[in-house]
């Protein structure tokens, strides 16, 4: 660990304190203060991420960093950064926002501009760098990164002669020939994310994307009156009228989908890479430990697209120890400290070296799959606000899946709503 500090210090050792503005936020360098600065970030269960801190705070007496645990849901965290925000507090000088919350907080001077040649931008994954950037700046630097991934169960496909799913059509056949086996009794087909809250964003989205379309262009215009976005809409509702999707999908959140799957419940389940570890545990709490296999999404007509998740680091406008706070930033996204991190914990990291890693590669078997998932995902829709965007999203696909409106009807409604929300942003 030793050694990797001292790189990553030596990269940033060569950061020098002088940068100018640009684009819509006010130029930095007009607080590029030194100092002890405070890291509002998400809580890390597994301890890795205190255990940087401490590697830093040994190598840095003069510029200590403090960790403030956000709330633990995406909304909370977003409304306690506004709030500090909107009182031009500078409690909080590297912050984690959600990428989609990369253009909002750029947008309204809430961070600031950050020079890429600082940050070794090249070893970043394309896809999660390009969500750091707003009206082509970068704003925040991509700390975790994550796709949807399709586990299945490999011991019951095994049994019905089937291989993995490339497509819908090819999910459901697969479905029926597994759920025909006596061991599937009381089994259900597929299910994702439903519940009326930002997963069933994730999920309409990929399935527009999977069927060839998006939901918003990359001026955040929306582009729901295509027949992809009707398909892909008509993936989930017809899903749950035929059977495919289970009745009782429609509360599923990450954890509900993760123990119906986990207790034996589901033949494919959409998730993220943090519960592969869950459902690989051997002290009885899963049963389908060593049953299972991960590909990616499938889509309409060959494999599907993911949308891009992940969490990124910022500088707060309102920090007066700026430079400390890009160094820290550079610190803890720079190529060794990330190998170090993926070591003690499963969050998938932003750097293309860390998927090359043979050693990661042994301790986490999914990575190939998820690199090739992230390298394909897709932004969700990049727009000022996004809250408004995302709750308008949730209303009509909702409605949607439970039958309440025509597909339609939804897509019209929700293509008016986002119009609205775009011209307001």
């Amino acid at each position: 660990m030793r050694r990797a500090l001292t790189a990553a210090l030596a990269a940033v050792a060569l950061v020098t304190t002088a940068c100018g503005g640009g684009g819509d936020a006010p130029a930095t360098g007009t607080n590029d203060g030194r100092g002890p600065i405070t890291f509002a970030t998400l809580k890390d269960g597994t301890g890795t991420v205190p255990k940087l801190v401490a590697e830093w705070n040994a190598a840095h007496p003069d510029e200590q960093v403090r960790i403030v645990e956000l709330p633990e849901g995406a909304d909370g965290q977003r409304q306690q950064l506004v709030q500090q925000a909107q009182t031009r507090s500078d409690a909080y000088d590297v912050i984690t926002i959600d990428l989609p919350w990369n253009a909002e907080f750029a947008a309204r001077r809430w961070i600031t501009e950050l020079p890429a040649e600082r940050f070794d931008v090249d070893g970043f994954l394309p896809s999660p760098l390009e969500g750091s950037h707003y009206r082509g700046q970068l704003y925040s630097i991509p700390h975790f990164t994550g796709a949807g991934m399709l586990y299945y169960r490999t011991d019951l496909l095994d049994r019905a002669g089937q291989r993995p799913p490339a497509t819908w059509d090819e999910l459901r056949a697969v479905c029926a020939a597994v759920l025909a086996l006596p061991e599937a009794e009381g089994m259900s087909c597929y299910a994702g994310q439903h519940d009326k809250y930002e997963g069933l964003t994730v999920n309409f989205a990929e399935a527009v994307g999977s069927a060839g379309g998006e939901v918003t262009d990359e001026r955040g215009n929306p582009r729901l009156d295509t027949p992809a976005a009707t398909a892909g809409l008509e993936f989930l509702v017809e899903g749950f009228r035929s059977g495919v999707i289970p009745a009782d999908a429609i509360t599923f959140k990450e954890e509900e989908g993760r123990r119906a799957f986990q207790q034996g419940g589901l033949v494919f389940h959409r998730n993220w890479a943090y519960i592969h570890a869950l459902m690989s545990a051997t002290d009885g709490s899963s049963e389908v430990a060593g049953k299972f296999g991960v590909t990616v999404l499938p889509g309409a007509g060959g494999p599907g697209v993911s949308t891009l998740g992940g969490n990124n680091l910022a500088v707060s406008t309102f920090s007066t120890k700026q430079a400390t706070a890009r160094d820290f930033i550079a610190y803890l996204t720079s190529v060794d400290t990330q190998r170090e991190h993926a070591k003690g914990s499963a969050y998938p990291m932003t750097r293309a070296a860390i998927y090359a890693d043979p050693v990661l590669r042994e301790k986490y078997p999914y990575l190939e799959v998820l690199e090739q998932s992230i390298r394909s995902a897709r932004p969700r829709p990049e727009l000022v606000r996004y809250g408004d965007a995302t709750a308008a999203i949730q209303d009509s696909v909702y409605a949607a899946q439970r039958d309440e409106v025509p597909v339609e009807q939804a897509l019209a409604t929700l293509q008016g709503r986002l119009a609205e929300i775009a011209q307001g942003s």
